[in-house]
């Protein structure tokens, strides 16, 4: 056999396999798409069961009169949103939450302003660094005990202003100054997780941008300015939707350390009594209702004024 004839048995095999390959292939292709979804079952399922089903149970529980424990729930339509209106106690615990929703801007303004300086070389950044952080690590049960007793009277806040010659307060007894007093716990408590989100998004920018901008003779200043803020523009955007959401639906803090008295409840521990104490599920359902559609409601404006396609730019 010469080699001419070998080699044309070898490129007609080549040819036959290849082919043989290619008519496989769709089957194999087949088969690898399924596989995904095969991936993705579980964790569907379990975002089916622990989240959408609750939901529309909620919406469904938000217009029936049920307390929770009866097998029958009367359908009374929309009047438990009435009520939701109509009742003062209601509505003025959404006052409650503007007091959080203040301290949560001065605590992103707060962990943006350490993010920046802890960014760049300071000296004992690692310890400042830790500092902040450590609160977030805390039990926040843990930390309403510890401020429940650093604002109680003649307790650790009080010693401190006697020692300046000012005399104490009931910080948590005076309606004037008890919300105050709790938004400050709330600032103290999640000023580390904004912190470490900031910072790891400004440290997350190139160094030849500040290098270029100190050589065109930018000071601090103009570089967080016009290289860290524009850079971070969609941590910030992030941050302050949580934020939002979570001076809206406050509730460990101020249950711990007051219960809701003098004027602290805010919406999640009324919409909790409601359910547990007085056994209006129906109405506890339709404020959770309110909750939700007002955290969606915020989103919404916020991504509207900072479009995705304008942060990516």
């Amino acid at each position: 056999m010469g080699r001419g004839e070998v080699a044309g048995d070898l490129l007609t095999a080549t040819i036959i396999g290849r082919e043989a390959a290619a008519v496989r292939r769709p089957a194999t292709r087949r088969r690898g798409g399924a596989t995904p979804w095969l991936f993705l079952l579980a964790p569907l399922l379990l975002l089916a069961l622990f989240t959408y089903v609750p939901v529309v149970s909620m919406f469904f529980y938000s217009v029936t009169d049920w307390d929770g424990l009866s097998p029958r729930q009367e359908f009374v339509g929309a009047e438990n949103y009435e009520q939701i209106v109509s009742r003062a106690e209601l509505v003025d615990v959404l006052g409650v939450s503007l007091y959080y929703f203040g301290a949560a801007f001065v605590q992103l303004a707060l962990a943006l302003y350490f993010a920046t300086v802890l960014s760049f070389r300071v000296r004992f950044a690692n310890l400042f660094k830790g500092i902040i952080f450590f609160p977030y690590l805390i039990n926040g049960v843990a930390i309403g005990f510890v401020f429940l007793y650093f604002f109680r009277p003649e307790g650790t806040l009080d010693a401190l202003l006697s020692v300046t010659g000012l005399d104490g307060h009931p910080w948590l007894g005076d309606p004037d100054t008890v919300n105050y007093s709790l938004a400050g716990v709330s600032v103290w408590r999640y000023l580390g997780l904004n912190f470490v989100l900031f910072l790891g998004a400004i440290q997350s920018i190139s160094p030849h941008l500040y290098e270029a901008a100190e050589l065109d003779g930018a000071n601090r200043w103009q570089q967080f300015r016009h290289i860290i803020l524009p850079s971070i523009r969609n941590i910030v955007g992030l941050t302050a939707i949580l934020a939002i959401a979570g001076s809206l639906s406050v509730f460990e803090i101020p249950y711990i350390m007051t219960g809701g008295a003098n004027g602290s409840k805010t919406f999640v521990i009324q919409t909790i009594d409601l359910a547990f104490k007085f056994g209006k599920v129906g109405l506890a359902s339709a404020m959770a209702v309110v909750l939700l559609v007002l955290i969606l409601l915020v989103t919404w404006v916020q991504r509207r004024l900072v479009p995705e396609d304008e942060v990516r730019a």
